[in-house]
């Protein structure tokens, strides 16, 4: 079987293209040292005792673990529209599909509060308003879910389906000539396949759950003990004028950050 061939450039020989990679490391270097100026920054501001302390409050408690509960089951339900729609989007031809392509790319490119917004006013027609009079949606736990749930199955479908057109069709199609249903065919072979992807796909959707901001806080509100999550604790500690607790929660989300950026990093390593 044919090696295949590397990605890396040949090692530098002509001293003329020196200049060029000088500058082109000089232009990368400047976002890499703004990034770790930034972390640097966060990191010596505080303590470890005074983040410890700040996360001892009750309310940042609440956000903490309402955060990884709404995270979580953002996640999941991303999934659920992720596989069957990066599946359809990936083996099929269809009418309307550049539509709906485009369609599943709004949820990324909108700003943030405009998707709040959005769903706020959803939420305001005459059906689901009353159906807020039986369930409690607007400014309450759902709405922290579904917020999170509209722009983080976005990316979650985009990583099906390139996670799909990896793998190729013909273990699917062999076992339709063997007689299974397409749907068999599916949960027996491409399912089981797709399993890294999958994990990947909810990876970045928990993530991405974990990190919303502006849907939230138009949807949501920023209740302290109801519908507050970190992203909104920076806001309300903010707006008191509590740095301290601010910075200790962000550096626990940049915590949780590195710690997401290494699994993928090592998904992505164990495939090659």
């Amino acid at each position: 079987m044919n090696a295949e061939p590397s990605r890396k450039s040949p090692p530098l020989k002509d001293p003329a293209d020196a200049p060029f990679l000088l500058g082109a490391a000089a232009l990368g270097g400047c976002y890499v040292l703004l990034v770790l100026a930034m972390l640097a920054a966060n990191i010596s501001y505080t303590t470890p005792a005074q983040v410890w302390q700040s996360l001892q409050t009750r309310e940042i408690q609440y956000s903490i673990w309402l955060s990884l509960i709404s995270s979580t089951l953002s996640a999941i339900l991303s999934l659920w529209v992720a596989v069957p729609l990066g599946y359809l989007m990936s083996r099929f031809e269809f009418v309307g599909k550049r539509c709906l392509d485009a369609l599943l790319d709004i949820p990324i490119v909108l700003p943030p509060l405009v998707v709040g917004l959005c769903l706020l006013i959803l939420f305001q027609t005459p059906p689901l308003r009353a159906l807020q009079q039986y369930v409690p949606i607007t400014y309450a736990v759902p709405s922290v879910i579904l917020a999170q749930l509209a722009v983080a199955a976005a990316f979650a479908v985009r990583t099906m389906r390139v996670t799909f057109d990896q793998i190729s069709p013909r273990r699917e199609q062999v076992a339709l000539t063997l007689g299974c249903s397409r749907g068999q065919a599916f949960w027996r072979v491409v399912l089981p396949e797709s399993g890294r992807g999958m994990l990947t796909a909810f990876t970045l959707a928990w993530t991405r759950s974990l990190g919303e901001f502006g849907p939230v806080l138009v949807f949501s509100g920023a209740t302290r003990l109801r519908t507050e999550v970190l992203p909104t604790t920076v806001f309300l500690e903010l707006s008191i004028g509590n740095l301290y607790g601010a910075v200790a929660v962000s550096l626990l989300m940049i915590l949780v950050s590195a710690v997401i950026l290494v699994v993928l990093r090592t998904l992505g390593t164990a495939r090659l």
